[in-house]
């Protein structure tokens, strides 16, 4: 896990604990200084999630095999589509954390 400014420093976000959250290395380096995407169901720019003001559940569930982050909002498929939250290799890592039944995580 690494640190993420939910606001980029790059755009005025400070280094609070307000502003930081963990995220998995890959999911920070393909989210960068963007804060916000387009919805794929939509085509319409939303803002990323926040999980500092919004609640995962309301934005996101697991797939019945749980290896897939699934977008129930805008801000939730845009966020899963930008980050690339299920990418090859985190699909199968998680494939292997439910074998293992260390996924899925609990809300």
């Amino acid at each position: 896990m690494t640190y993420d400014h939910i606001l980029p420093v790059s755009k005025n976000g400070e280094t609070s604990y307000d502003n930081l959250c963990l995220a998995c290395r890959t999911c920070n380096e393909f989210k960068g200084d963007v804060t916000e995407a387009i919805d794929p169901l939509l085509g319409e720019t939303t803002a990323l999630f926040n999980p500092r003001t919004q609640k995962w559940s309301e934005h996101f569930a697991w797939s019945l095999d749980g290896t897939r982050v699934e977008g129930l909002t805008a801000v939730g498929r845009a966020t899963v589509a930008r980050l690339r939250m299920n990418n090859p290799v985190i699909i199968v890592a998680r494939g292997r954390w439910v074998i293992s039944g260390w996924h899925p995580p609990k809300d």
